[in-house]
């Protein structure tokens, strides 16, 4: 960790009680408030994966993860939007110079959201493609100045030959505010709309050669950051909001639990072994959570510092430790849930509920799938080729 990104790390720190002041208003409002966002900016958490020739720190990613994490133990909602709204000056990164300059040259500070599945229609034309459609869960998108919207390109007879994630300006496109749930509430990830929106060639990244480690913007930025896979720097942007939501989770149900008295059995609830056992238990999954990502990301990083291959085993097992930090966070969070009590259950700012809420949404992301992440790993442990985008 350079001098320049731990001051970040520590400023980021020194928000968290704020943000933890506005996590009600997130969630009333449906989305982070704008004060969170520019106070964010102003640390510099947005530009740790923006490359130096755009003003960023082109960072080690273990910076910004623990940055994330300690955003996302505050608010959930706002640990997630600064996560996937972090992450994508690193997928930018990757794209044609061109594109880049149209991002940032005039504003290095400029946002972008995202929505990958490819829900819309894509044509190809002269010069590159219109899009057409609606893309939902663009977490964060109110708080930017471009998104990143998946498309399948097909052929003559309507067979899927690409997949390609298109960069296209706030001015193309507009905002459905649809976003009403019981998790994750802040988020704000409403659907994008495009009409008939041309993007041109430079702004339509191909998921092979991202996938492939060989992208036009890896020409021009040289920094280790930009030659790791995009599933293991995406789907570790997804695990590591829900693993601070977790340590929240914990540290509130800890507190609550000192003070809390059992009438049922006349005892203080801080001296209930069963209540002991679970504590430890749930701060265990945590940990492993936490310090597994840590390693995979830590050790993919190292390797592309030194200009060494990123074995496939590896990639998968990050994929592997990824889904199943999710999972362990998820069941130590309902661990505590079930003990919390019945005042956890009312409607109100309890930050365990919150938590518990956020981590199931949070669950439901397609990064967390666990079967479909697990089976790519055990091929590649049993010597199978496998070919898969989100390794």
């Amino acid at each position: 960790m350079s001098d320049a990104t731990g001051a970040v790390l520590e400023a980021v720190r020194a928000l968290v009680p704020a943000i933890r002041e506005r996590a009600a208003e997130a969630e009333s409002a449906r989305k982070v408030p704008e004060t969170s966002i520019k106070e964010l900016e102003e640390t510099g958490f947005f530009r740790l994966l923006q490359p130096h020739a755009y003003g960023g720190f082109a960072a080690d990613p273990a910076v910004f993860y623990a940055a994330v994490k300690e955003i996302a133990k505050a608010c959930g909602s706002t640990g997630w939007v600064a996560s996937v709204v972090g992450v994508h000056p690193w997928h930018v990164a990757l794209y044609d110079a061109q594109a880049q300059d149209e991002v940032w040259g005039a504003d290095p500070t400029a946002r972008i959201c995202s929505s990958y599945a490819p829900t819309g229609k894509v044509t190809p034309v002269d010069g590159g493609f219109t899009i057409s459609g609606s893309w939902h869960f663009s977490s964060g998108c109110d708080h930017a100045d471009w998104a990143l919207l998946g498309g399948l390109v097909t052929d003559a007879e309507g067979r899927p030959v690409d997949m390609r994630t298109f960069l296209v300006p706030r001015a193309d496109y507009r905002i459905d505010d649809v976003w009403d749930t019981v998790g994750l509430r802040g988020s704000g990830s409403n659907d994008i709309v495009c009409e008939d929106v041309f993007v041109p060639e430079h702004r339509a990244l191909s998921f092979g050669p991202v996938t492939a480690l060989n992208t036009p913007g890896q020409q021009v930025n040289p920094e280790p950051l930009y030659r790791l896979p995009y599933a293991s720097v995406f789907t570790t942007t997804i695990s590591t909001p829900i693993v601070g939501i977790a340590e929240g989770a914990f540290d509130a149900y800890v507190e609550a639990t000192r003070k809390r008295f059992r009438v049922t059995f006349g005892q203080q609830v801080a001296e209930d072994p069963f209540a002991q056992v679970r504590i430890a238990r749930a701060a265990s999954d945590i940990d492993a959570a936490w310090l597994q990502l840590q390693r995979n990301i830590g050790e993919l990083y190292a390797l592309a510092s030194r200009g060494e291959e990123l074995p496939m085993l590896l990639r998968a097992r990050a994929r592997r430790d990824q889904v199943l930090a999710t999972e362990r966070c998820v069941a130590a969070v309902d661990l505590l849930m079930e003990n919390a009590g019945g005042s956890a259950m009312r409607t109100g700012p309890n930050p365990v509920q919150r938590a518990w809420r956020d981590v199931h949404t949070g669950r439901g992301h397609a990064a967390n799938d666990p079967e479909r992440a697990l089976v790519l790993y055990g091929q590649r442990a049993l010597g199978l080729d496998i070919q898969d985008t989100m390794l």
